[in-house]
């Protein structure tokens, strides 16, 4: 894997698009009520510290949006060039291979099918978005 493709400035408009859909996703005028119902209202025990919350949200999302932007990349260059909507079919694809089926697994283990549907839409709107962001600035 090269990484002197990677378009940091594209990662950065990335994560930053990433924390905004995120942020409008789990908004209470949103979705946060149904996915905190959906969870089942962790106690106050069990909820980390926000400083770890936002400082590993921030890292997941620097290294999904490295790895989008590489992948964008490949992609792209075997389809004649990146653009906006071959970076968006990459972050559909990543979404549907990876995110999609691997988290699913965590929540029907965990009984929580419904807040799997809430979590696995951000993710979907998040990839298309910063595959979208890579193509566009390859």
């Amino acid at each position: 894997m090269d990484f002197s493709s990677v378009n940091w400035l594209a990662v950065l408009a990335s994560v930053v698009a990433s924390m905004i859909i995120g942020s409008i996703w789990f908004s209470p005028k949103v979705f946060y009520p149904g996915w905190w119902k959906a969870i089942g209202e962790p106690k106050a025990d069990d909820v980390m510290q926000p400083a770890l919350v936002w400082g590993g949200t921030i890292l997941a999302s620097l290294i999904q949006a490295v790895f989008i932007n590489l992948m964008v990349n490949v992609m792209g260059s075997v389809a004649g060039g990146a653009s906006l909507a071959s970076g968006a079919l990459a972050g559909f694809f990543l979404w549907l291979g990876f995110v999609a089926p691997s988290s699913l697994t965590n929540k029907l283990f965990a009984g929580q099918f419904r807040a799997w549907l809430y979590e696995v839409g951000n993710h979907l709107v998040t990839f298309l978005a910063m595959g979208a962001i890579s193509g566009a600035m390859s």
